[in-house]
């Protein structure tokens, strides 16, 4: 379940009625590890344009197809959707292969990423069709922000444990990936996930980005609670450093695939819907 806070913002509509609680993360009561640095909070930018366009970036261990059940909501509720295909081997490449999706948009255009697609938006993000960013459990570096360096003030998540790298490129075991990345999810679901999981370069994690689009975009941020691959302090700190709307759910680290109505719904409200 969504924290039960509501959403003061306008920008929430009557389509987006099904979230339970939103709230500008620097009035959310939690508070990020006690060794963690204090956020730097960005203001909220103003209301995006609204939109029907959507791109759509997933994850490390993922490909597009882990926002399914998100698209299908999406598309009845008559926006347009794509859904990147990254192929993981460098953030460079990815960025690349969003932004060439990005290019074939005709309007205003909601740009979402989920866990490590977070870096990819924050630094494709400025292409001039995106009028705002919507974060799922995901990362959000500062331009030039070693970002290891500040999730490693944060506790670390078990499923990090399972990462095994081979030849250059890593995947979680099916331990890991079945018990932390998709805890929450049903397991028919959760091991077809398995199997199409992406393989991540081994420095992939460790490039820097020079671009934070979430300084100059109205931004959007889903917390997992529950998340086992991310810490969901970190996820807090960072939202409440970019000035995101943020909603909370009781989820783990998939609540695009868990959540997809909440999801869908937060999505809406980026498009300003």
């Amino acid at each position: 379940m969504i924290d039960r806070r509501t959403f003061s913002a306008a920008a929430v509509a009557a389509p987006a009625a099904g979230l339970l609680a939103a709230t500008p993360a620097s009035a959310a009561p939690h508070t990020p590890a006690a060794h963690a640095p204090a956020p730097s909070a960005t203001p909220p930018a103003t209301p995006a344009p609204r939109a029907r366009n959507v791109v759509l970036v997933h994850g490390a261990y993922t490909d597009g197809s882990s926002w399914t059940e998100v698209i299908k909501r999406l598309q009845a509720k008559g926006f347009t959707v794509t859904s990147v295909q990254n192929p993981l081997s460098s953030v460079a490449a990815d960025v690349d292969a969003t932004r060439r999706v990005l290019d074939l948009q005709d309007g205003p255009t909601v740009l979402a990423a989920h866990s490590y697609g977070g870096v990819v938006i924050s630094q494709a993000g400025d292409h001039p069709a995106v009028t705002s960013l919507v974060y799922v459990a995901a990362r959000a570096p500062e331009a030039g922000e070693d970002y290891g360096a500040l999730a490693a003030r944060f506790p670390t998540p078990p499923a990090s444990a399972g990462l095994v790298f081979r030849d250059g490129f890593g995947q979680l075991t099916e331990e890991a990936f079945l018990d932390d990345f998709a805890n929450g999810v049903d397991q028919d679901t959760a091991r077809a996930l398995y199997v199409v999981q992406g393989r991540i370069a081994q420095d992939l994690f460790a490039t820097r980005t020079t671009a934070a689009a979430w300084r100059d975009k109205p931004s959007w941020y889903a917390v997992s609670k529950r998340d086992r691959t991310a810490s969901p302090d970190l996820q807090r700190f960072v939202a409440q450093r970019m000035g995101a709307r943020t909603v909370e759910l009781d989820s783990g680290h998939l609540s695009l695939v868990t959540h997809p109505r909440e999801i869908t719904d937060l999505i809406v409200s980026a498009a300003g819907h």
